[in-house]
């Protein structure tokens, strides 16, 4: 019985699509899929799961763009998140996905937008949401408290935080959602962000430069 992880690096840009899986039910979601769709479908097929959701942490193109064409070869799969105020990042794909060379994405709308406080399940493990705006306005992270895991997209890196020069972004906001809202976490929480290396709470409350506890 347990939560497993496969972080596959996607796009260009080496964005960290997580494939969480419980191992009794077989059950898995995507985390952040932007794209490389048919290599994270090859994937779940090699490990023998039922793909069920994919989860997304915000809009940006090298974290949403890989879901229409995952939906091309399952139309019934779910899509929950981000919150909804990143609905103008998800509408705008054509034109970022354009923009930075990748293939061409057509907009889209999750099944499911997600807010503060919401609950999303793999098998048997639950994920809390938190709204965790400041990289994008619409951005969430999903934490598993019995697995003491944090899937933190792009607001807390290995002692780094996300950019807030995007349209609509807030160094202030961000700062705030990590010290109130992550900084409280548990210090031996897994953080798996959107970009690089993992790292835990207690390592950046200690050592984060930008983000003093």
């Amino acid at each position: 019985m347990a939560l497993n992880i496969k972080i596959n690096a996607v796009t260009p840009f080496r964005q960290n699509c997580s494939l969480l899986w419980d191992s009794d039910s077989k059950e898995a979601v995507l985390v952040d899929a932007g794209g490389d769709s048919q290599y994270l479908l090859n994937t779940v097929q090699e490990h023998g799961l039922t793909l069920t959701a994919v989860w997304l942490t915000h809009g940006h193109l090298d974290h949403a763009a890989g879901v229409p064409a995952l939906k091309r070869q399952h139309p019934d799969l779910p899509v929950f998140g981000p919150h909804r105020d990143d609905a103008f990042l998800l509408d705008a794909l054509p034109e970022s996905t354009a923009a930075y060379g990748f293939e061409h994405c057509p907009p889209f709308t999750p099944e499911h937008w997600l807010n503060e406080g919401d609950s999303v399940q793999v098998g048997r493990y639950a994920f809390r949401v938190l709204h965790t705006p400041g990289h994008t306005p619409g951005h969430i992270v999903f934490h598993c408290p019995e697995e003491k895991l944090l899937l933190a997209g792009d607001v807390l890196f290995y002692e780094s935080i996300g950019r807030t020069d995007f349209p609509r972004g807030s160094h202030q906001d961000l700062s705030d959602n990590i010290r109130n809202k992550l900084y409280i976490l548990p210090d031996d929480t897994r953080v798996i962000p959107g970009h690089g290396r993992n790292t835990d709470i207690g390592h950046e409350k200690r050592h984060n430069p930008y983000v003093r506890a």
